[in-house]
């Protein structure tokens, strides 16, 4: 049986940017993914993700996305690929809900360019947004559209170049210690490696089950909308990404026309399922008018038909942060997974930085606040 120094079970948003970190810096790699990624059955696709540096969800994770910036622009050149398109983006909602105060501080914190708006402000700039009176927003000019299965194609084929055996169609069973690392046993044959990082998103739970994780999977549903009117204010050059927290707690996203209609989702609100018998098909009447009903009051002219729709999912923690940190029984085992539905845009930074953990035993950045530790009983 071969060994190499660093096993991976899922190559998806995570496991694609680690194995190309870890082949850059010259170590054994075998990947295994058991579909063929980029693929639409995890929570790394659908044509377009954000990028965001003002970020709403904790300033802990402004470093981070600014290395991720800088990964992105190196993979991209790189690859020969366009793999990030500025946009600028504007954050709206209630002064004091999270998604406008959030924003705030963590550029403040950062020094960050931005601008705080009224509504409006808002409407001058943007007519194709209607906010109530009582509203203001966000808006940064860093912010864009990242293209998912590019990005995660881009660090796939760098990770091959580089010497990692990435095996994909192939189902990880289970994995256990042994001696000073680790065998992981699939469907077809068995792999030891000295480390073993686990980035397999909503399957984490049935490969740590021991941890007892309290972990959700959760269905999340997209819609691309033909505009109802005025249909060139959705441009990308006239129309920035968008975060609405239309009510304290609930919020939705949306992308400019890319040639494709006007993407637009619920953040979280999705029912709880199994990865393996989620029908990813399946979209009802109710997901459509739950996501039409604000967007008739907030942005009326981007509810036209439906053009397509897509399912995709979220595995959450309880507090929606990260959850990264050794296997308290295992420490060649990382654990790097649920990002609650925010974590494709750093993939890059974090690629690398579990490399870091993996070969150096720490990361550039302070992780402690996303700290599997936390969340063991």
């Amino acid at each position: 049986m071969t060994s190499y120094d660093v096993a991976i079970i899922g190559l998806g948003a995570m496991g694609s940017a680690a194995a190309y970190h870890l082949a850059k810096r010259g170590v054994s790699v075998i990947g295994f993914d058991r579909f063929t990624p980029p693929h639409t059955m995890g929570s790394s696709h659908g044509d377009t993700r954000i990028i965001r540096e003002a970020y709403h969800e904790s300033p802990a994770y402004v470093p981070i996305v600014q290395r991720a910036y800088e990964l992105w622009d190196e993979l991209a050149e790189e690859a020969g690929e366009t793999l990030l398109r500025q946009t600028g983006g504007v954050m709206l909602g209630p002064p004091e809900g999270e998604t406008v105060s959030g924003a705030i501080l963590s550029a403040e914190l950062y020094g960050l360019v931005h601008e705080v708006l009224d509504a409006d402000e808002i409407r001058k700039r943007w007519s194709q947004f209607d906010p109530p009176d009582h509203f203001a927003a966000v808006y940064e000019e860093r912010s864009g559209v990242l293209f998912p299965e590019k990005c995660i194609s881009a660090h796939l084929e760098g990770a091959s170049k580089g010497g990692a055996d990435l095996r994909y169609g192939t189902q990880v069973s289970d994995w256990e210690k042994d001696g000073d690392g680790v065998t992981v046993h699939t469907n077809c044959g068995d792999a030891r490696a000295a480390k073993l990082l686990i980035t397999a998103g909503a399957w984490l739970p049935g490969l740590v089950s021991e941890l007892s994780l309290p972990i959700e999977v959760a269905r999340q549903v997209s819609f691309w909308f033909e505009p109802a009117a005025n249909p060139g204010v959705f441009d990308a050059d006239r129309c920035p990404i968008y975060i609405w927290e239309y009510e304290l707690g609930r919020a939705f996203y949306g992308f400019p026309n890319l040639g494709g209609g006007i993407k637009i989702a619920h953040h979280h609100e999705g029912r709880v399922v199994d990865p393996d018998s989620l029908d990813r098909e399946m979209v009802t009447d109710e997901d459509e008018q739950m996501l039409r009903s604000p967007l008739s009051r907030m942005m009326p002219d981007a509810v036209g038909r439906v053009i397509r729709s897509g399912v995709c999912m979220y595995t959450n923690t309880p507090d929606q942060h990260y959850a990264i940190g050794f296997h308290p029984e295992n420490p060649s085992v990382l654990i790097a997974s649920p990002c609650s539905g925010h974590g494709f845009k750093m993939s890059s930074a974090l690629g690398e930085s579990f490399a870091e953990l993996l070969l150096d035993g720490e990361s550039r950045y302070d992780l402690s606040p996303f700290a599997l530790d936390r969340l063991l009983t």
